[in-house]
């Protein structure tokens, strides 16, 4: 069988993510020691797509360091630059030659998931679509956006769920991120500009009578765009490894620490009495002997010294050499 053609969406700023992507996009951020992109690049490959095409824009060196060729993961990797960042359908629209010639896939790069594919692939086919959105019954009625749609197409997107939802009714449908596409697309694509694809390709694409397909999966499904969703999600994944600490390279704990429900990154230094618990601890941090962080995310002081905090980053305080985001804001 043929390779089969896909795209990581890697371009973003990850600016909810703030300050773990000072020096890094959110795709390169490690999730229990393997960057989150891995984890991308690894599902794609346990159905087939191996041919990858990974759009870069900030920090791209950060993607390309923590993919290489994507051989460790089973793919064979190609990237391409975005001097300016063009949106999910104008990303593909720097990448038409890549895609033109057989039916694609496109998936953003903060996933972890384990939907079926091949399903997907195959209500795809059979629908005819030129595109097939994959979605998810959206259960706790998080706040995603609802995609409307009857009879296996797409209608159009609502706004976020409502809290006065009745629990007996339906849950809402939400989008996945993932989506499969077939070359046409390329004629609804505005050329060389900023577009996304739920607000400037599908519509039109719709107004001129094309159908696009919803595929309705199943499965864990974990987006990983915020500081509080970022520990949340490691943390459930350790439990299922039945653990409660990540460690990365080269950390040091006092043998009188306390570390409890955390992540640390590389070289981490926890001193003498120290206490720590629910924290996300970034490359380097050193945390003092007898001090107490809980619920935060901390980075070294001098990777964010000076530069202005991203407009959607929670609020954080210089605290000795570290700096320290509360997650109860």
């Amino acid at each position: 069988m043929a390779c089969m053609r896909a795209m990581i969406l890697s371009a973003g700023y990850g600016t909810r993510l703030w300050p773990l992507t000072e020096d890094r996009t959110k795709p390169a951020i490690p999730i229990l020691g393997k960057p989150l992109v891995g984890y991308v690049a690894e599902y794609l490959a346990g159905y087939g797509w191996t041919d990858i095409l990974v759009n870069l824009h900030h920090r791209p060196g950060s993607v390309r360091r923590a993919l290489g060729d994507g051989s460790k993961f089973g793919v064979k990797l190609e990237y391409i630059e975005e001097p300016v960042i063009l949106g999910t359908s104008g990303a593909l629209d720097n990448a038409r030659a890549f895609f033109e010639s057989d039916t694609f896939l496109v998936i953003n790069g903060k996933l972890i998931c384990d939907i079926d594919l091949d399903a997907a692939l195959k209500n795809h086919r059979e629908s005819r679509a030129i595109a097939t959105l994959v979605l998810l019954p959206n259960i706790k009625r998080e706040r995603f956006t609802v995609v409307e749609a009857a009879d296996g197409l797409l209608k159009g997107f609502g706004g976020m769920p409502q809290a006065s939802d009745s629990a007996e009714a339906d849950p809402p449908l939400m989008f996945t991120g993932i989506q499969i596409l077939e070359p046409r697309i390329f004629d609804y694509i505005p050329r060389g500009v900023f577009s996304h694809s739920t607000t400037d390709v599908y519509p039109q694409a719709m107004a001129k009578g094309e159908r696009v397909g919803v595929h309705v999966g199943s499965g864990t499904w974990y987006e990983l765009s915020t500081l509080q969703r970022y520990l949340d999600i490691s943390l459930a994944l350790l439990a299922d490894r039945k653990e409660k600490v990540s460690l990365g390279n080269r950390c040091r704990i006092a043998s009188d620490a306390s570390v409890s429900d955390s992540i640390l990154w590389d070289d981490v230094v926890v001193e003498s009495g120290a206490s720590v618990g629910r924290v996300v601890l970034g490359d380097g941090v050193r945390i003092p002997a007898g001090e107490v962080i809980h619920n935060a995310v901390v980075v070294r002081n001098s990777l964010v010294a000076g530069k202005p905090a991203p407009g959607k980053a929670l609020a954080g305080t210089t605290q000795g050499e570290n700096f320290v985001v509360p997650l109860s804001q």
